[in-house]
């Protein structure tokens, strides 16, 4: 058994609860944040979360979730003392905030390294659910590099997230009990360093039932360290699409490939002017590892590559033709990327999702009570849509949170995604809505 006494004397004094009011009821989204106030619309809406205090001067890291369009932001340490707190920088990709106040001498946790972590050691969780005083639940971790589908996904009012979904998921995995309120709060190891900031929870009831999730400190660290520096994320890009996390096994079999045996990440294509293209890197193949680090997954992928900054120097090692080789990479910056991306031919775009589009006819929107939308006209076999059975007839409502009324708009929405997973929500012929993701790389 893990020391839990020594982890929990170790982060609870540096684990703080977060207080949100907003204009207006209604206006946010907590995730995993606890949401109370006025549900009727009269008065201010508010909700709560957690926070790690990171340095003894006052910064705190949380959730981006937990403060996103906060009006104002209060702090209450476990002694009671209460601050106002002013916003640095958020990350809506990684789901990270900054916050800082005006206090000196406080507690910090000790940050650990969350490549350590092996699945089956004990972790401690520490938050303040449903606006409980602070918690501490302990559990196992359950695995590592997961990914959810839950960064930048649609909220129950509408579509709000950014353009192009660049959500970057390597969640530690947890049974520790995580709860609403929990959201920011502190996952430490048995010697009370943090080892990831608790962020999700997946359950069809909204309270806990046995899988929870954190942000790895390793990918955090960096997060934090460049919004404390810069106000944002300074983010490396190595310009290489890849099959996203949730069709990557189904793929490779299209491609006569066995899941099992490829180790590493299947390149489905490298952009023109980017750091892959660079190096050497084309569609087809496997990258391996990243400075000598064994990859299982694509989210694995994105977190290593999340960790830099442009300017940065990967060394890759990749399979081609059933060849090992290597090579190095210098990452470029986001808008570098969007400038090459923005070149691109949209043909190649349209090769990988195998499909074709039409405005929708008005009678099929009156039946359907849409206000926008465009057909799927044709699906050809072996692209991204036949292989996630999205079929001819389909209708695409949203992409990355904006409407689309015609297959022009269809073009500006995959050019302005930059970089990462574009997210779409769709009705199918058979009237039922669904959301599913194509990757565009990172």
């Amino acid at each position: 058994m893990g020391n839990f006494v020594k982890a929990s004397k170790a982060a609870t004094p540096a684990v703080v609860h977060i207080k949100t009011t907003y204009e207006g009821s209604g206006s946010y989204s907590t995730g995993v944040g606890q949401g109370y106030g006025a549900p009727s619309g009269r008065g201010p809406a508010m909700a709560s979360g957690s926070g790690v205090l990171i340095t003894g001067n006052g910064y705190i890291a949380t959730n981006n979730h937990v403060v996103e369009n906060a009006s104002q932001i209060e702090v209450v340490l476990p002694d009671n003392r209460q601050f106002p707190a002013k916003l640095i920088g958020r990350d809506p990709n990684t789901d990270l905030a900054l916050l800082k106040i005006e206090a000196d001498s406080l507690p910090s946790i000790r940050l650990g390294n969350s490549d350590n972590v092996q699945v089956g050691e004990w972790v401690v969780a520490v938050g303040y659910p449903f606006s409980l005083n602070t918690t501490v639940t302990a559990g196992i971790v359950s695995a590592k590099a997961r990914s959810i589908g839950i960064i930048n996904r649609p909220s129950q009012n509408g579509y709000a997230a950014p353009s192009g979904n660049t959500g970057i998921e390597s969640f530690i995995q947890t049974d520790a009990a995580i709860n609403p309120g929990n959201s920011g709060g502190a996952l430490v190891n048995t010697d009370g360093e943090l080892i990831g900031i608790n962020s999700a929870i997946a359950s069809q009831t909204g309270s806990y039932a046995g899988y929870a999730f954190a942000i790895p400190v390793n990918l955090a660290r960096k997060i934090l360290g460049d919004l404390r520096k810069y106000g944002t994320v300074k983010r490396g890009l190595l310009g290489v699409s890849f099959p996203a996390p949730a069709v990557e096994a189904q793929y490779l079999l299209q491609q006569g490939l066995q899941p099992g045996v490829v180790k590493g990440v299947y390149i489905t294509g490298v952009l023109d002017n980017s750091a892959a293209a660079a190096a050497g890197l084309q569609e087809g193949d496997v990258i391996q590892s990243i400075d000598g680090v064994q990859l299982n997954s694509s989210a694995e992928f994105s977190e290593r590559i999340a960790r830099h900054r442009p300017g940065d120097v990967v060394k890759l090692t990749y399979l081609r033709d059933k060849q090992r080789r290597t090579t190095s990479a210098t990452l470029k910056g986001e808008e570098a990327t969007a400038t090459a991306r923005g070149n691109a031919d949209l043909e190649k775009i349209y090769n990988k999702l195998g499909a074709s589009f039409a405005p929708v006819p008005d009678a099929i929107k009156q039946q359907l009570n849409l206000q926008a939308g465009v057909l799927v006209k044709e699906v050809r076999r072996g692209g991204f849509f036949d292989q996630v059975g999205i079929p001819s007839g389909t209708i695409i409502a949203f992409i990355n949170g904006k409407t689309v009324d015609s297959p022009q708009d269809i073009d500006r929405a995959l050019l302005s995604a930059q970089n990462g997973i574009i997210q779409v929500l769709a009705i199918a012929p058979d009237g039922s809505r669904v959301v599913f993701d194509f990757s565009l790389g990172t």
